[in-house]
């Protein structure tokens, strides 16, 4: 262990072996004041994140597997970059100048696109290498999705860089193109500020600088345009524990088995990272505060966990076991020319941010 305040050069080791042979890596960032990443080369993954409670007592707040095989052999998104199209696009068609386009249907029984189709990015295995970057050592992931990929049109060059700082665990996605095509990539991790596998995240509490959210229909989708939170079980404006209201008999909780929505961030897409989220685990001290570049996040509260996937901690993730605060676009933005576009231009760059920053608040432990 490096000496307290002394950041590490990214440390590199083998993780395992895919069944075509394929050798997955994974690195470690630290940042020397006990919060340490773990990032796969398979997905460009977030496989764990250590930090510290306010006792200084170490834990892992990250879903995620201890074996390759669980990632591989699994659907679960844990920790994965998802792209090229985080979230979901309906009937998995759009339309580029007059070509429409069909992707794969792959959103458990529902007519979408799902976070890049049968094989996004979070099934590949990505070039890596560590770099310095301005924020402090960092781990470079790569790959070029050819054209044509899950039925997007044109080559897409993208990296993903994973860097630790301070507790903050900084994200850059960069994207290009040769020919006209849409991107979204976000990171899918599940939080639970208690520690992996330690209870659910009902208690936790949720803060979102958003006065709307996207409603949903039964499959998911956007209807219509944004909708006020105020009044609702969706108003994070201030902070509330995400289980407060989930038995709520709100119809949008209904359709979606607890939280599954966008919500539009006030102040739309910027160009620096600015704050918009807070989870806050009262009985650790943990806080996580997320700053992002995106018009939008995605909250998933895991309703749908059911018990059957065991974690690193050996223990099962049953309903509400973490929450997913997918910084992104909206849903279905290609087929919705009024939400912000997520088209990309040959000769343009696609280049967003998302900064977690993780410490421990000084009150009194349980």
């Amino acid at each position: 262990m490096p000496p307290l305040n002394q950041t590490s050069a990214p440390l590199r080791e083998h993780f395992g072996t895919l069944s075509d042979g394929t050798e997955v890596d994974r690195w470690t960032l630290a940042d020397g004041y006990g919060t340490t990443a773990c990032i796969l080369t398979y997905g460009a993954t977030l496989q764990s994140l250590t930090t510290p409670d306010r006792k200084g007592r170490i834990a892992n707040v990250v879903l995620g597997f201890r074996d390759l095989g669980d990632y591989a052999e699994r659907v679960t998104f844990f920790g994965a970059t998802v792209g090229r199209y985080a979230n979901r696009i309906a009937a998995g068609s759009f339309e580029l100048s007059g070509r429409r386009y069909e992707l794969a249907l792959n959103d458990a029984g529902r007519p979408n696109s799902l976070h890049g189709g049968e094989r996004g990015f979070d099934t590949h295995v990505w070039q890596a290498g560590a770099v310095d970057t301005a924020t402090g050592p960092g781990v470079e992931l790569t790959r070029v999705s050819p054209d044509g990929e899950e039925g997007f049109p044109g080559t897409m060059h993208v990296t993903v860089t994973y860097t630790l700082a301070k507790g903050c665990l900084r994200i850059d996605y960069r994207a290009t193109t040769d020919a006209l095509t849409v991107v979204n990539l976000t990171n899918h991790a599940y939080f639970n500020l208690a520690g992996e596998g330690n209870g659910t995240i009902v208690d936790h509490e949720l803060t979102v600088a958003a006065a709307h959210y996207l409603p949903v229909d039964h499959n998911l989708l956007p209807i219509g345009g944004p909708a006020p939170v105020e009044g609702t079980p969706f108003d994070f404006t201030t902070a509330d524990s995400i289980g407060r209201r989930l038995q709520d008999p709100h119809e949008q909780l209904k359709v979606a088995g607890g939280y599954d929505h966008c919500w539009v961030l006030d102040g739309g897409r910027t160009e620096s990272p600015r704050h918009v989220a807070r989870l806050v685990d009262p009985a650790s001290g943990r806080i996580m505060d997320v700053s992002t570049t995106e018009p939008g996040i995605q909250v998933y509260s895991a309703g749908g966990f059911d018990g059957a996937m065991t974690g690193n901690s050996g223990a099962e993730y049953g309903q509400y076991a973490g929450v997913a605060l997918e910084t992104q676009h909206f849903p279905d933005s290609p087929n919705r020319p009024e939400f912000p576009s997520t088209s990309l231009y040959p000769g343009s760059e696609y280049h967003s941010v998302t900064a977690l920053q993780f410490r421990a608040d000084a009150g009194e432990s349980e």
